[in-house]
């Protein structure tokens, strides 16, 4: 699926098929091969015995150009020659990653007189079938797409409904090795029925060809796919931003039951690296979509990837918790409060163990040994994956973990415990939002997790250059026995010229024999808004997250890109300053306590047909809801709304999806503005 707007109807009305042909409503012709008599769904045993064919045993790993360009021109030959280069180079090749998977967009939107699909001579020149030698003879695998429907999502080249058979055969004369099947335009014809077809025409090749069922989750696919592919899709497109991951993976993450060797629950493809997340977000993204043994899809552009993206990308500890081969998906042990603990049994009796903060501030999230499935020991091995450091612990598993980060552990019993350094926890409280030239207290702390003393354990706290951060307590102590604790105190003062922004600060703890913890925070240094009325859209925010793309300063939303939208028009009105939005979507920005009244015209954009698009709008203050609407439409035009934010420090523009789902949630704060004093 390309966008949520797009959803068809959930018909499911097997029989379609046939009416579909009679009247010629799929396009191009449907010979005998590509409709054999008998296309009723087959989900017994032996559609089951027909995937028993040693494919995607682990999760597959490779690349999609989809979510770093979508069906804009750089998507092309040499793209992929480069990104396929680049994999190889950068050893991302050696550390698992093998396919190589164009996605839309990359044929004409005509078959040709033989009904066969014809690759855009403008973006590949030299043809699909050369591209794939040329990614075989690096050592990958090549993969492409299409849709179980008569067009694609992006509704520039045919699908494949009526024409599986010949599809199929001509995917694998080029040298195929892995189908991505969309849902879209899929003329209300069933699911299974329309999925167990190709399945079919793909084993009819003879090829081994990965099958990947793109249908969003949307008639349960986890209770029938294991018979039809290697693995589905459980939920809608992927965006990047936080919203959009945390969505996914709690939508993903209860269906562990139904994943195995050969069958996988696909949350999606990775964002990493593409600038709507942090690097805490994006290893988060990365450490959830492994231990949940997702499909591990590259959906960066590597040409441009930093080595920060590369260096999440290629943690080869981290992937080998993904593609362990017993193939367990993760559980949940807990999850209150936003603290989610997860852990995935693994093929050598030891467990990965994942810590997730899914809120938005520091939280110390805990469990035991026990609790991760582990047998009773004196003593466990307790590796972390991110930190590459090994250490001890009696039974504890616990860590400090910053606002939607994720601490990954491999834990194991081990007789040999004691030749490891005790697991020492490093916490700190006081670490916040702030103007610059502001004073603040910092609380640090050291805990000795493990059944040994930690010797000459020492905390210091590290910030950006010129920012003073002064002990005001001992920051030693020369042991701490088990279960013992180091507490300092510190002062943290931001210099006045510090401009507003994201900043990370660093608290690590050493202690001896040779062994470090560090935890890393991130604060916004903060800016109020102007003496008087200024616009939302001309104010620094500290959080932007969007159900479609990004927010937008004076347009409506776009595509996936910043600064795509078009003019912000409700109701025939056109607003040259405000918001353009797409349903689930939050701004906040910070008002300092000097700000009184927000205004705005808010609505669904004119963009959006007037029998799509529903939406409510909410201003919040400091976690109180000051302000909502009722449910709006296209045909409502702009809706005033107001709010009194006086002594609110932290204001927040929330859109949600009117309560039934979203589709075409294009919403605009038109005109929002926001008083303020001196």
């Amino acid at each position: 699926m390309r966008r949520t707007d797009r959803k068809p109807s959930r018909k499911t009305a097997a029989a379609l098929t046939a009416v579909l042909i009679g009247a010629g409503a799929l396009t191009g012709p449907a010979t005998a091969a590509d409709r054999p008599a008998d296309t009723s769904a087959d989900t017994s045993a032996d559609a089951s015995a027909r995937l028993d064919d040693g494919l995607a045993l682990t999760p597959p790993m490779g690349f999609n150009n989809w979510n770093s360009t979508h069906c804009r021109p750089e998507f092309d030959e040499e793209m992929i020659k480069g990104v396929a280069d680049i994999i190889v180079e950068t050893g991302l090749k050696d550390a698992g990653y093998e396919y190589v998977n164009l996605d839309d967009c990359w044929a004409l939107p005509e078959r040709d007189a033989d009904g066969k699909l014809v690759p855009d001579p403008e973006r590949f020149p030299s043809g699909i079938a050369a591209l794939a030698d040329y990614v075989h003879a690096k050592g990958l695998k090549f993969g492409i797409y299409t849709s179980a429907g008569t067009m694609t999502c992006a509704n520039d080249m045919p699908g494949a409904l009526g024409h599986e058979y010949s599809d199929a055969q001509q995917f694998a004369d080029w040298g195929v090795d892995y189908l991505k099947y969309d849902n879209c335009n899929n003329q209300g014809v069933d699911a299974i029925e329309r999925y167990t077809t190709m399945r079919d025409a793909l084993a009819a090749t003879g090829r081994p060809i990965v099958y990947s069922i793109c249908e969003w989750g949307q008639n349960d696919p986890w209770t029938w796919g294991a018979d039809v592919g290697h693995l589905w899709r459980t939920t809608g497109d992927i965006s990047d931003n936080w919203p959009s991951v945390l969505s996914i993976f709690e939508a993903n993450v209860r269906l562990a039951e139904y994943a195995g060797p050969g069958h996988w629950n696909d949350p999606d493809m990775l964002e990493v690296g593409n600038g709507g997340m942090t690097a805490t977000e994006y290893r988060s993204h990365f450490s959830l979509w492994s231990i949940m043994a997702a499909p591990l899809l590259i959906g960066t552009d590597l040409r441009v990837a930093t080595d920060e993206t590369i260096d999440i990308l290629g943690n080869r500890e981290v992937i080998a918790v993904d593609q362990d081969p017993l193939g367990r998906q993760a559980t949940v042990v807990s999850s209150e409060g936003g603290r989610w603990v997860l852990t995935k049994k693994m093929s050598d009796g030891s467990r990965a163990v994942a810590l997730f903060n899914a809120s938005d501030t520091a939280q110390r999230i805990e469990t035991t040994a026990a609790a991760a499935g582990l047998p009773e020991a004196p003593g466990y091995r307790m590796r972390d994956l991110w930190q590459h450091t090994t250490s001890h612990t009696a039974g504890t598993i616990a860590a400090t973990v910053p606002a939607h980060g994720t601490a990954l552990y491999r834990v194991r019993p081990d007789d040999g415990w004691a030749a490891y350094p005790p697991a020492v926890e490093v916490g700190a409280t006081g670490i916040a939002d702030a103007e610059a030239g502001t004073t603040s207290e910092v609380t640090a702390s050291a805990t000795n997790l493990g059944g040994t003393p930690a010797r000459s354990v020492s905390l210091t706290i590290t910030g950006p250059d010129g920012w003073d951060i002064q002990p005001t307590t001992a920051t030693r102590a020369p042991r701490l026995r088990p279960g013992e604790t180091l507490t300092t105190r510190w002062t943290l003062r931001i210099p006045e010229d510090t401009p507003p922004d994201t900043y990370e600060i660093t608290v690590s703890a050493t202690h001896r024999p040779s062994a470090h913890t560090t935890t890393t925070f991130t604060t916004h240094v903060l800016q109020p808004p102007p003496a008087g009325t200024s616009h939302i859209s001309d104010l620094p925010w500290t959080r932007e997250a969007n159900g479609w793309g990004p927010v937008e300063r004076d347009t409506s939303v776009g595509e996936s890109a910043a600064g795509d939208g078009r003019p912000l028009t409700v109701g025939g009105t056109t607003y040259a300053k405000g918001l353009g939005a797409h349903a689930p979507s939050t701004v906040a920005f910070y008002a300092g306590e000097r700000c009184t009244d927000l205004t705005a015209y808010v609505g669904v954009d004119d963009e959006v047909p007037e029998s799509a698009g529903t939406v409510a709008f909410e201003v919040w203050a400091d976690g109180t809801l000051l302000a909502s609407t009722p449910t709006l439409t296209g045909a409502d035009g702009p809706h005033p709304l107001t709010a009194d934010v006086t002594g609110a420090r932290h204001v927040e523009l929330v859109v949600t999806d009117g309560g039934d789902g979203i589709t075409s949630d294009h919403a605009d704060w038109a005109d929002a503005t926001i008083s303020c004093a001196a």
